[in-house]
């Protein structure tokens, strides 16, 4: 099936961002840059997940890392991903005329 061009490498973006903490990590790097220590305070999560996590956004070129040192900064890449995660989150949670949000319920408070 022939499609329009940049389809493939944008479904290939869409895997990337189908994570729900790969979506924090970026909301979180759009506001400033931050350390990994920085990102596992501010998520809760343990440092070899973000560790992983951000190794993926870094291959897939979402943010990228400067070295200081012992310290590595992340930052994101491009404002264009972190617009798309907004709007996303925008549709999910605006309600539809059945007066729900849109988009797959969650199953946690």
């Amino acid at each position: 099936m022939h499609g329009q061009p940049g389809l493939h490498a944008a479904a290939e973006l869409f895997k990337v961002l189908g994570h729900e903490s790969r979506l924090t990590l970026l909301l979180l790097l759009a506001t400033e840059p931050r350390t990994v220590g920085a990102l596992v305070a501010a998520t809760g999560s343990t440092q070899p997940l973000v560790s992983q996590h951000l190794r993926t956004l870094r291959q897939s070129g979402l943010v990228t890392a400067t070295r200081h040192g012992r310290e590595v900064t992340y930052r994101v890449t491009d404002e264009h991903v972190t617009h798309v995660v907004t709007d996303a989150l925008a549709h999910v949670t605006e309600p539809t005329p059945q007066g729900r949000p849109h988009g797959p319920q969650e199953d946690h408070p």
